[in-house]
This record gives C-alpha cells, structure tokens and sequence, in this order.
C-alpha cells in the first residue's frame, strides 16, 4: 500500500505522482529530525512537490527506455529497425509505383538506338505532372530491314520495359579511411532501395569502375565478392556499407562511390495508364508509346506493426521458402504493393496437391496481381525455394456478403426518419465492411454485426438481420467447360427436399436464345430453368451439383453464350447454414453494398400504438 514503511525504508512502489509525495511526507515525518515540521506548509510542500516531480519523471523516463529495448514494446522507429537488425531482418524502403511499356520509335535511320539510364516518361493525374525514369542503357537493332527508314521496338516481348515513378537521383562519396567515422548515408529520403546501383571508381585519377551488386545472403558472399550492405538508418534514410576482405570486398583509399537510384512520390502515381515520351531517344522524336501493364506497386515504407510481425518470421524463415509461414515472411520484402497475403500448402488444397505452396495477394491498388508482376515474383522467390516446393499464386476468390436488414426503432425518442436512419444503419454496414472483412482470414461475425446497428441511434429498439451469400462467375463464351464455385461454408439444407437456396442472374447457352437461371432441387442437384410468365420451366434437371455440406458447386457442362449482367459475369447467390461465414485459403469476405437492404419501421409496442401487441410485426429469420 502506498505510504508504508519498514524499518525506516521508504515504500517506492507507487510510481504516480499523489503517490510519490505521499511516500515522501510519511517517510519523512518518521525520520526524528523532522519531528515538528509542518508538511502542508508552503515552502515544506513546494520542496515535497519538486520531489515527487523528479522521482515521477524519472520513473516516466525510465519506462520509456525499458520498452525500447524490445520489439515488441519499442515505439520509435530507430528502435524497432534496430532490434530487427539483430533478427537479420531489413525492413522494405518506399516503393516506386512500376508501369510496363513498349516503345516504338519510328522513321529512324542507324543501325542501332538507345534508351539511356535516366530516360523519362511523363504523365498528367489531376492536373499534376509526374515521371517514370527508366534505370538502365537498352540497346535495340531495328524490327526489320531493307528500306531507309526503320521502326525500332523496345518491350517487344509481350511482357514490356519496366519504368518507375520518380527522379532518377546520383548521389557520390570519396572513400577516406583516415575518417573513422565516414558513413554512406543517401541524403534523400523516399529512396526505393530495390532501383539501386552501386558502382565504384578506383580513383579521380584511375576512372576504371566496378559494379557492386546487394548481397542478400551471406552464404555467396566471399573475400572478394563485389558486394554492398543496407541498412535504415535515423530519419528514414539508408546508408550503404561495404565488405571488409573477409566478408566481401574492401573498398581502399580514394575509391569513389557512385549510388544511383529512384526518389519516388510513392503511391501517388499508382494506377496510371497513359504515358508520353519525354524526349528524342537516339536524336528521333517519332515515338509511340503503348501501355503494357498500368503503375502499381507504390507503397510507403515498411510500418512498425509489420516489421514487428515479419522480422521474427524473417529469422524463423532463415531466406529459405519451405513452409507456408516462411512465403508470408518473405513475400513483403518483395513486393510492397500488399494489402493482405494468405498462404497456404498444397496439402490444405481442395483437393490436395503435395509439391506445391499456394500464395494469394491481395494489392492495395486494384483487385488481382497483373499477370507480370506474379512472374516477377516467381523469378524472385525461386533463389529461396526448395526444389521439392513450387509456388503457385492464384487470384482472392471474392465473396460477397447480403444483408437483408430489418429494424424496429421508437419514433418517439427520435427526430430522424426511418429513412435517415437506413441511411445511417447503411454507412455503418459499409465501415464494418471496411474495418473487419476484405482481407484473408476475415471472418464475418453475425453477432457483432447486429450489435453494431443497434448503436447506429439510440432509437433502434431491435433488429433481424438474415444474410445470402453471392461469388460472380466468369464464363468462357462459346466454348464448353467445367465450372466449380467454393462458397467454402455450409448451405442451409434442413432436410431432403427443402426449397431452392441457389439462385443466379441469367444467361444464354448455346443452341437457344431464351435466358436461363438456376436453382437446385433440395436433393443436391443444380437446374437449368426458364420463365414463362411468372412460372419457372426447367430445361435441364441434372444441369449440376451442389454440396450442402461444403459449399461447392459444380456445373458439369456449360457452352456460355451470354451473360445478363453488363460486366459479363454471373451472379451465384445462395442461403448460408450460419449466420457466421469465414473466408477459407485465398478466399475474401466483403459486404456487397449495392444489394444491402435495409428497412425500418416504428415499434408500435413501444409508441404506445399497439392494442395488447395485436397488429405488431415481426420479421422471419429465414
């Protein structure tokens, strides 16, 4: 308890500040020779409260320092990247938003053209102009021969030439080893590390260079591997270090460093599609500049919470891809374009594949990985992997949830409208959405949902809230295929017989013209089926499968001629066995806010409108 002593001792286990002076007075007052003090009195008290000050911020100052000396605790950046440097584990720089291009240059008349290290591009996103740099030298003969003019392609593989947003920066140093203290510190900040290019000068007076290339793993580094360092240093910059000629090669007296790299606006300029080139290339100004893949992968440097979270797996993963744990350690050190990442083994596939790890990425910039970048990736990940392991990146497999929300609220102890209120409940629905799904793993919780409207005013006395789930199929048009969806959750299926839970939008196969939808049969069978009027006329009874148990449908063989919906896909929707859904591998949960319905009306109990309940309605959960 605060204020005991023992044996004269002062009791120094409350740390606040009432505490601390209280502690003081009463140790003081045992002491014989302040036998007669007053210590409420002024000077005795202000004397007391300086005390009590020191001690309070030197417990404070204390407690700061004990928690930046763990990872887990730590709050200052410096700290954090300090402890995971311990870890092995170097936290990703900013990235440069990445666009791939193919490039035309017309009318040209040399046997050969280049594009310069340092050549931009340029483009305009509301009203602000921004450049993509290319960072190395391409040299290119001409497409075909024989007349005086030529047409030269850079990008012509299908896949283009990458340019990153940016300013394409140099920066110099002159080794002095007489200076202890001599740093490689990049003075800019916003630096994205993954352009960098370290080259070294033997002297001003000797201009012969070597290339110096990033060691990742110290098991190919030698005593005469060209090879350079990185680490975050204070104020979100790097500094680059050399080898010491047992650990990679030594840098000597008068060695001048050349570091070139990206300054970057990181995520500003995700998404761009359009781009102009920026000058002649070769003293030619006829150029055509074609979009291969638009901009994407910028992204802010590496936050505390993910470093906290990746540098122990970093260390537990040793640079080597084995288990699912060791790719979700390794995959944001290569990409930094990730919003959400699921990994899983082939042995948790459906059905089971061994040999192979299953990786799904959900980008903060669009829905899906372009099909280069996922290639980009499989070229990264194969200097980690095993030789019995294969890496397969598949596509977030969305999954929308539909509330049908009802609500009773008193309109007595409101001044909004049913209406307002539904607009009101709707928000909240789409912030909830936001908050706790469209990320793997995410798990749509039926009970804190319903909560959560309830809170939306103070007038909401209740509500029911059913759901149905919807994934959009794809269809390959005009050819026959299998299809398979996953809801990955068990449908509601209370007996042998019951009414159809599947419905779709419509569709055309081939041979026929009129629009078709589905349902099942409450046996387990999908069917094909047409409306006459209002009533349904089935065309085919066996047209597929569905399994309650697991969620999966399979329709055997579809020719796909056309679809309703304006964006060519179908709608699946079915009625879930629980209320609670959970998104399984590279599946992802969110809240489908354009069919949300939601409808309110007063509670006639309590306005008082009701005679003994009669007349009052009530909702179905089903």
């Amino acid at each position: 308890m605060a204020g005991k002593t023992t044996e004269g001792r002062m009791n120094i286990t409350g740390l606040d500040f009432e505490d601390i002076k209280n502690n003081l007075k009463i140790y003081l007052k045992g002491q014989s020779h302040f036998t007669d003090y007053d210590f409420e009195g002024s000077g005795m008290n202000i004397l007391l409260d300086v005390l009590a000050y020191n001690t309070h911020y030197q417990a404070f100052y204390a407690n700061m320092l004990a928690n930046e000396m763990f990872l887990d605790t730590a709050v200052k950046r410096n700290s954090v990247v300090s402890h995971a440097k311990v870890l092995g584990y170097t936290p990703r720089s900013v990235q440069a938003p990445t666009a791939y291009l193919k490039v035309q240059v017309h009318d040209a008349n040399t046997p050969s053209i280049t594009m310069p290290e340092g050549y931009l591009f340029t483009t305009t996103i509301d009203g602000r102009d921004y450049q993509f740099v290319n960072t190395e030298d391409r040299t290119i003969t001409p497409t075909s021969s024989g007349s005086a003019t030529q047409t030269y392609v850079f990008g012509d593989d299908g896949i283009g030439i990458p340019v990153y947003e940016g300013s394409w920066t140099e920066t110099k140093f002159t080794v002095d080893l007489t200076d202890v203290d001599q740093r490689f510190i990049i003075p800019n900040i916003n630096v994205d590390m993954s352009t960098i290019l370290v080259s070294v000068q033997t002297s001003s007076v000797d201009t012969f260079k070597e290339t110096f290339t990033k060691a990742n793993d110290l098991i190919d580094v030698d005593a005469a591997t060209r090879a350079f360092f990185i680490q975050e240093t204070i104020d979100n910059k790097w500094e680059i270090y050399f080898g010491d000629d047992a650990v990679g090669k030594a840098l000597i007296d008068g060695n001048i460093i050349s570091i070139k790299y990206v300054v970057t606006n990181v995520e500003a300029a995700n998404g761009v599609s359009s781009f102009n080139a920026g000058s002649g290339i070769s003293g030619f100004s006829n150029i055509e500049v074609t979009t291969i893949t638009s901009s994407s992968g910028g992204a802010t440097a590496e936050n505390l919470a993910s470093i906290r979270y990746n540098a122990p797996l970093h260390f537990a993963s040793q640079n080597r891809g084995v288990t699912a744990t060791d790719y979700k350690a390794l995959l944001p050190q290569l990409y930094g374009d990730i919003e959400s990442i699921a990994v899983w083994g082939g042995e948790f596939a459906n059905p089971p594949v061994y040999g192979k790890v299953y990786i799904s990425i959900k980008p903060h910039t669009g829905s899906n990985l372009t099909n280069v970048v996922k290639d980009n990736l499989k070229s990264q990940l194969k200097k980690y992997t095993v030789a019995s392991i294969t890496p397969v990146f598949v596509d977030p497999d969305i999954t929308k949830i539909i509330p049908n929300i009802s609500f009773k609220f008193n309109e007595f102890n409101t001044t909004k409208t049913a209406l307002d209120i539904e607009t009101l409940i709707a928000a909240k629905v789409a912030e909830y959405s936001d908050e706790y799904l469209e990320q793997f793993e995410g798990v749509f919780r039926h009970s804190k949902f319903t909560n959560l409207i309830d809170k939306v005013d103070d007038s909401i006395l209740s509500n029911i809230t059913t759901i149905q789930i919807s994934q959009a199929l794809t269809p390959t048009l005009a050819t026959i295929s299998k299809y398979t969806m996953d809801f990955n959750n068990p449908l509601h299926h209370p007996h042998a017989g019951h009414q159809s839970i599947l419905k779709t939008t419509g569709f055309v196969l081939e041979g026929g013209s009129d629009i078709l939808y589905l349902n099942d049969d409450g046996e387990g069978n999908i069917r094909t089926y047409k409306l006459v009027g209002s009533s349904m006329s089935y065309v085919d009874l066996e047209a597929g499968t569905i399994d309650y148990d697991t969620g999966q449908l399979i329709l055997t063989s579809f020719n796909f001629i056309s679809a309703e919906n304006t964006d060519g896909t179908i709608t699946i929707t079915v009625t879930p066995a629980s209320n609670d859904i959970v998104a399984v591998r590279n599946q992802l949960l969110l809240i489908d806010t354009t069919n949300l319905k939601v409808t309110g009306e007063s509670d006639t109990i309590a306005s008082g409108s009701a005679n003994a309940g009669t007349g009052y309605s009530t909702t179905a959960t089903y």
